[in-house]
């Protein structure tokens, strides 16, 4: 994108797209069928299930605030939105790193690197 657009480059939008939808899926995942996504978890211990719906919420508003900020093309929320994710992963990242989890070090590494390249590429300048 150079200094004279005033929209993200299609790439950006593309994955953006992509990440929101798996926002909205994994929420959908945690409401429907929470188990199938957090088998070490035992799901008859008293709070769990709260902290699961808080999850599943915080990922569908993250995935509807990513839906928004696309459809919109607008900079500002997307820069917001990759900054958010960066900092998301970075977080996994360290709960991986804590609890000994080398897929989930290895998938949030990989999606840091990704959240990042976005944010570079919605305010890049030619």
């Amino acid at each position: 994108m150079n200094a004279s657009q005033s929209t993200p480059a299609r790439w950006v939008l593309n994955i953006s797209a992509l990440f929101s939808t798996l926002e909205i899926i994994v929420s959908i995942v945690l409401f429907v069928s929470p188990e199938s996504a957090l088998e070490t978890v035992d799901m008859n211990a008293k709070g769990v299930d709260y902290v699961i719906y808080m999850w599943g919420v915080r990922q569908f508003a993250l995935g509807v605030i990513l839906a928004i900020a696309t459809n919109k093309r607008s900079i500002p929320m997307l820069t917001v939105c990759f900054v958010f994710l960066v900092t998301m992963f970075i977080g996994d990242v360290v709960i991986g790193i804590l609890f000994k989890e080398i897929p989930l070090i290895i998938s949030a590494l990989f999606m840091s690197v990704i959240s990042a390249a976005l944010l570079f590429g919605v305010n890049r300048r030619k």
